[in-house]
């Protein structure tokens, strides 16, 4: 088999939820469980740190993953989904899996296919145990999937369990309540190992207690360790936090070059998770550097990514009314004379209360990610209109780009948000 043969038999004989949905969907790990028995318990040859949470968790695993490759220890990261190349899920250092590694795993595994049938998460969960463990990583910062509790990627035993945030998304799978959703993210809490909580909110916060009392595991909410004094952006696209801990000045002007005033919260998460990493020496200059350094050590795309200026181009894989929410703030802080939103939706989102999110002093040109579960850009424009936001129906990802940049004025913002499939074609 060629790369390219390997990548069209994942892709359609094997259902991926985030081109299907719900047929993709396993709702209960037995399959994962006969997978990790034929691999031979490949996650159990190297330490791991686990990341869940509705928003974040991809900001959080490659920040945890930079400040470790800095630290000298050989990373593994494993995330979801992939913007330009399925190889961007699995990675040592920052560099993808080979071609020839996914190549070898896909022909080797054809009996075990054939006798379990996975779905497409969970074949990709064991290549990257596969790959981590025949590359003697140090530490792999694994990020689940969907939810925690049934994810394929829960059958590690972590070094440390990190839950971001709780937000509505992946409703009809999750729960359609918020303490329901923190059930399902709270799964991946293991007994007598630490968990840090990203956000302490009102509905969740008795949940994460109780599983974590259950469990017998020290829980941390990151927003009582740390609080940002302040962020300054400079020159070069990057912002200095001043971070205090019980009022006392720790971290002055640190760098992150992860862009979007949001990221506060996630670099608070990631400060309190690299304290309770106990077991792992991690100075505060590799902190500095690590943070300052994120996206180029890891690889990292999509979160406010500026491609360009005159006009200012951004892209935001935000796609629920939390991420969304965060991303709208952050226009709010950038000037610009008019703005400009190439967006698109899949179709299990609950796109009515979304659209109410975006601004109506925007012109938009609605568009359609070439998956079979992008939600119909006829639909979108109706449902749009209904919310008061005008503009064209293209529904070619990259002619929307294209028309909203030839549209657009020096002094302009071109946004293009509301779906990572939607990215990832510009990309």
């Amino acid at each position: 088999m060629t790369y390219d043969e390997t990548l069209e038999f994942l892709y359609s004989q094997l259902p991926i939820f985030q081109r299907v949905g719900k047929a993709a969907y396993k709702s209960d790990l037995s399959n994962t469980l006969a997978l990790d028995e034929f691999y031979g318990h490949q996650h159990r040859q190297f330490k791991t740190i686990h990341i869940a949470g509705t928003n974040g968790k991809g900001s959080v695993s490659h920040m945890l993953a930079a400040v470790l490759q800095k630290a000298g220890y050989k990373t593994g990261l494993y995330t979801s989904p992939h913007l330009k190349d399925f190889r961007e899920r699995i990675k040592i250092n920052g560099e993808p899996v080979s071609k020839d590694f996914v190549i070898r795993f896909i022909e080797k595994s054809q009996d075990i296919i054939a006798k379990v049938q996975p779905s497409f998460f969970e074949l990709t969960v064991m290549m990257a145990f596969d790959y981590f463990a025949t590359e003697k990583v140090d530490v792999a910062v694994i990020e689940t999937g969907m939810g925690g509790r049934l994810d394929s990627t829960n059958i590690i035993t972590p070094l440390l369990s990190v839950i971001t945030n709780i937000a509505y998304d992946h409703t009809t799978f999750l729960g359609k309540t918020l303490p329901e959703i923190a059930g399902e993210k709270a799964g991946i809490i293991k007994k007598k190992i630490p968990v840090v909580i990203g956000e302490r909110q009102p509905e969740t916060t008795n949940i994460f207690q109780e599983k974590a009392k259950n469990q017998q595991s020290e829980i941390t909410f990151a927003g009582d360790c740390y609080h940002i004094e302040y962020g300054l952006e400079n020159f070069q696209n990057e912002i200095y936090y001043n971070v205090k801990q019980n009022g006392k000045l720790v971290y002055s002007q640190l760098t992150l070059d992860l862009l979007g005033r949001y990221q506060q919260k996630n670099l608070v998460t990631v400060l309190c998770a690299i304290e309770k990493l106990k077991n792992l020496e991690i100075s505060r200059q590799h902190i500095y550097d690590g943070l300052a350094n994120a996206c180029s050590l890891t690889g990292f795309q999509g979160r406010w990514q500026i491609l360009q200026y005159n006009p200012m181009v951004v892209l935001d894989i935000a796609h629920n009314e939390a991420g969304l929410t965060e991303v709208f703030e952050q226009v709010k802080n950038t000037p610009y004379k008019n703005l400009h939103i190439v967006t698109g939706f899949v179709n299990d989102k609950e796109v009515d209360k979304i659209l109410k999110l975006f601004p109506q002093n925007a012109v938009y040109y609605f568009t359609e990610a070439k998956i079979p579960r992008a939600l119909p850009v006829d639909i979108l424009k109706d449902k749009a209109a209904r919310n008061n936001l005008d503009g064209q129906v293209i529904d070619d990802v990259k002619k929307a780009f294209s028309e909203a940049k030839n549209a657009a004025g020096e002094n302009d913002l071109v946004l293009v948000t509301g779906s990572a499939f939607v990215v990832a074609e510009i990309l």
